[in-house]
């Protein structure tokens, strides 16, 4: 069998780890939604397992986010390639010079004929297909952890707000506390020094009573401060979980931004490498061939992509998503200004100042 090409293999990579992130979500969040729910095993012995497998998943989120990270940046060093490969129709053959020897308009309908039957067509479709592919991938894990998100957060928020409930009773307890524990003291410094025996038994008796009232609140609040611990131990792990969510969100709006705007690159550099009126080559590219990179591909059937304000807006993509992922942040290309096909001589004009040589 032959071995998967190194994109594709990747991608099947990523979407065996996104389902098992998915089911880990799911976990996650349950544990957050049924967080008073288990009280047969203890405090310690639940934190240590939720602990494991909630590091475990946003350790896995990460590996992901990288994941998808290396297959977008992957596409972009394809585009690259299939773009410097261009510069090989820059001048003509030793056959095109010698046509042009008799008939000018013969050596540039040879030209032209040698350029749409490159396979850089083939290529560019290709990155299309998977442009296509990823773009269903991300968008469609955007989507389950914004799901996730919602759900994790608003069972935070109601374990923040019970154990905010859970210190204010804990503040009333305290003065309670000291307020019985005051009234104690008082009516024991007044035992023999006010009053007859019967009298100074009597206030022995509420002594007594003052301070078991001090102590009931005491073990009360001992309870409620044991509580207060607890979730705020278990606070700090779902904040992490949401926190790396929230991460992730920002991580594949980051990814499709400069997805889409590489998808435009590529329409731009198949726009200009065949006559688009030419019958069946628009054909090729429709909405329906790729549902998840639809937008771009609408744009390039009304003829409304430009190459001039691609440059300026991939430029910032293209940073954005190295400012994310540092790992695949490379120096900036260094721009020739040359066309890849000399506009001087050609009936079309192709100059692609963005795309690196």
């Amino acid at each position: 069998m032959r071995k998967a090409p190194p994109f594709d293999s990747q991608r099947e990579a990523a979407g065996d780890l996104a389902e098992k992130i998915a089911a880990e979500a799911a976990y996650c969040v349950a544990c957050i939604r049924a967080f008073d729910g288990d009280e047969t095993r203890s405090a310690d012995e639940v934190f240590l397992e939720q602990n494991g497998r909630f590091q475990t998943h946003i350790a896995d989120n990460a590996a992901l986010d990288a994941l998808l990270a290396g297959l977008v940046f992957s596409l972009d060093r394809m585009t690259a390639e299939v773009s410097a490969d261009l510069d090989s129709f820059r001048g003509l053959t030793l056959r095109e010079k010698m046509a042009g020897w008799t008939s000018r308009q013969r050596m540039w309908r040879m030209y032209t004929e040698r350029v749409r039957e490159a396979p850089v067509i083939e290529r560019l479709l290709d990155l299309l297909a998977k442009s296509d592919a990823l773009a269903r991938l991300i968008a469609s894990q955007r989507t389950s952890i914004i799901e996730r998100h919602k759900e994790a957060e608003r069972g935070l928020v109601d374990i923040v707000e019970q154990r905010r409930r859970l210190v204010d009773s804990i503040d009333i307890a305290r003065l309670k506390m000291k307020e019985l524990n005051a009234k104690a003291l008082t009516t024991e410094g007044r035992i023999g020094v006010y009053g007859n025996r019967a009298h100074w038994e009597q206030m022995e008796a509420e002594r007594r009573a003052l301070k078991a009232e001090a102590e009931r609140i005491s073990g009360e609040e001992h309870e409620m401060r044991d509580e207060s611990q607890r979730r705020e131990r278990f606070i700090g792990l779902f904040q992490a979980f949401v926190d790396s969510l929230n991460g992730r969100i920002a991580a594949c709006n980051v990814l499709l931004r400069k997805l889409m705007i590489d998808v435009e690159e590529r329409l731009i550099i198949y726009q200009a490498q065949v006559d688009t009126d030419r019958p069946g080559m628009k054909v090729r590219i429709k909405p329906e061939f790729f549902p998840d990179i639809a937008a771009p591909i609408r744009l390039f059937e009304k003829g409304m992509l430009v190459a001039q304000d691609l440059e300026r807006r991939k430029g910032r993509a293209d940073l954005e998503a190295a400012g994310k992922f540092k790992a695949y942040a490379e120096p900036p290309p260094e721009i020739s200004g040359a066309p890849l096909i000399d506009p001087a001589r050609r009936p079309f004009r192709f100059n692609l100042p963005f795309l690196r040589s």
